[in-house]
């Protein structure tokens, strides 16, 4: 069969199809057949009816007119109106002959023949017709339909042209040629930042629940993972500030508040929180000890020692120094002794406002671990999120069975999650090589990261070693993949996530990671890791849902 652009043409009349239908019929499988090529040109736009390219021959474009055609000696016409299928071919198929000149695949080719046919499938023209402008081989009536091909042939032969006959690869180029060039591909980055989008405008709608609650002074908003938990933290900060509070917008981890102070940064000043950053940063800034060297061998510094010091600063602190307001995200990781010193630096201790943002599914610390039971000790309203917003379906489908609370799931539609099945040391190559089909595939380093669920990636080892401050940094960098632990990467996300389960299946919290490390991926997931470790902490429906 011949080849055709597009595979099932749509003809505007009868006539067109009818023509279509005898080429088809007589074309060999190296040639190629258009319907509808458009070309324009800086004089006018062109459509040509048919092109038909012969691989041993050249390129024929075709103007077909069916019904009655009649000449009167000085032009074409239907019964209703004057019309010039000859200009109107030979001019179209010089713009389109540039138009393949020029472009680059053509290259050192050389011009290959081209020639131009009126086709008549419904008027027969006697034998001795001829037009100064249209000789007898440059029409084809209704009689020579059943060589309408050697009539082409013909046609280019006539030209008495220099150019070179045509041959099977001059085809295959033509086509690549008529296929455009430069156009976008599947994009994944630009379906993403659609998703994204549409996701902002959906949390900012969200933002109704603070109007709501503008009246309360304490709430505790609850949601799962993409339900914009850290956006509303953040806006109701911005509003408290935009009021006139002076405002403490507080969490947990350095990953966070790296992320929080880089948004705020971008607010007018007068929408800014006094202070944003982690609860022992704080404690610094108020003239707290630094932490010991051998802080992790020394818990009780950051659970007890460190918030009895800040207690004490803050029931010190000058009015203009206090908060009228505090913000948290990531509460449910907050010490039960931290709640102490940030209540005591409220302007009204008692009244002073406090919001919580807080999901259980996350929480770091298990609930009855010595210093964290789990809120603040003060009446709270709680307000419930329960849709997720920032994840494709796939993905917020995939950790489903690790969210503890059924969510109404409003993301948009992605690519299903992929779990690559390996066990020891081989889960960290599979990863590497999964972040690297993620470049293939069209994303951009700054799209990806490769969070680990136990040891830290060597990647990950090499940009701590700078220290804090510069590993962070390595997160905003547009060149290069995020290398994390799922712990540190709480409140963060990104458009492609790679999850390494590295972690024995009796390793602490390992429930808490993996719903951590499964819903940071907004857009594509790929997980790696042992299927029995899967089974082992989310059961059978989870192993279902990862298709391990």
């Amino acid at each position: 069969m011949v080849r055709t652009i597009p595979e099932q043409p749509r003809f505007a009349n009868g006539a067109e199809r009818t023509v279509w239908e005898a080429l088809v019929a007589q074309c060999g499988p190296d040639d190629l057949l258009v319907a509808g090529q458009r070309v324009t040109d800086h004089r006018k736009d062109f459509e040509l009816d048919v092109v038909l390219a012969l691989a041993d021959g050249g390129v024929v474009c075709l103007e077909v007119k069916g019904g009655e055609i009649t000449h009167d000696g000085t032009g074409w016409s239907t019964p209703s109106r004057r019309i010039d299928p000859v200009n109107q071919v030979r001019d179209a198929k010089y713009a389109l002959r540039r138009y393949v000149d020029e472009d680059p695949r053509w290259g050192s080719r050389g011009r290959v023949r081209w020639a131009h046919l009126v086709v008549l499938p419904h008027t027969e023209l006697p034998a001795d017709f001829a037009l100064p402008e249209c000789p007898r081989w440059s029409v084809v009536d209704r009689t020579e339909l059943g060589g309408i091909v050697d009539a082409a042939r013909t046609a280019l032969r006539r030209q008495e042209s220099p150019n070179r006959p045509a041959t099977a690869e001059d085809v295959d180029v033509l086509v690549h040629i008529l296929a455009g060039r430069g156009l976008p591909q599947r994009d994944v980055v630009a379906r993403a930042l659609e998703h994204s989008d549409t996701a902002d405008q959906l949390t900012e709608a969200q933002a109704m629940i603070l109007r709501v609650a503008r009246l309360v002074p304490r709430i505790e908003v609850r949601g799962g993972a993409g339900s914009g938990k850290t956006h509303l933290a953040c806006e109701q900060a911005r509003r408290l500030a935009q009021d006139g509070q002076r405002v403490a917008l507080l969490c947990y981890s350095h990953g966070l508040a790296s992320y929080l102070r880089r948004l705020v940064a971008g607010w007018p000043s007068r929408h800014r929180p006094a202070y944003v950053g982690e609860f022992h940063e704080l404690g610094l800034r108020w003239g707290a000890d630094e932490a010991p060297v051998d802080a992790a061998e020394h818990p009780q510094f950051y659970e007890r020692d460190l918030p009895a010091q800040m207690t004490t600063l803050a029931e010190g602190l000058a009015p203009g120094q206090r908060f009228d307001a505090v913000v948290v995200d990531e509460a449910q990781d907050f010490a039960d002794e931290w709640w102490t010193p940030l209540l005591a630096a409220l302007t009204d201790p008692e009244n002073g406002g406090l919001s919580v943002f807080s999901d259980e599914g996350q929480r770091v610390f298990e609930r009855g671990t010595a210093s964290r039971g789990g809120g603040p000790p003060v009446p709270l309203v709680p307000l419930v999120l329960d849709t997720n917003l920032r994840n494709t379906k796939q993905i917020a489908e995939a950790f489903g069975p690790l969210a503890g609370e059924r969510m109404r799931l409003h993301g948009a539609e992605g690519p299903a999650v992929r779990f690559v099945a390996r066990t020891g040391d081989d889960v960290l190559e599979a990863a590497d090589d999964a972040v690297d089909a993620l470049l293939e595939a069209g994303w951009r380093p700054e799209d990806v990261a490769l969070l680990t669920t136990g040891s830290r990636h060597p990647e990950q080892v090499e940009r701590q070693a700078d220290g804090h401050e510069a590993y962070w940094e390595s997160f905003w960098d547009a060149e290069q993949v995020f290398y994390g632990h799922v712990l540190g990467f709480k409140g963060l996300e990104r458009a492609a996530v790679v999850l390494a389960l590295n972690s024995e299946v009796d390793a602490p919290r390992l429930r808490e990671r993996l719903y951590v490390g499964l819903s940071r991926a907004r857009e594509e997931l790929v997980v790696c890791g042992d299927p029995a470790v899967v089974r082992a902490v989310g059961g059978q429906a989870l192993a279902r849902r990862l298709g391990c």
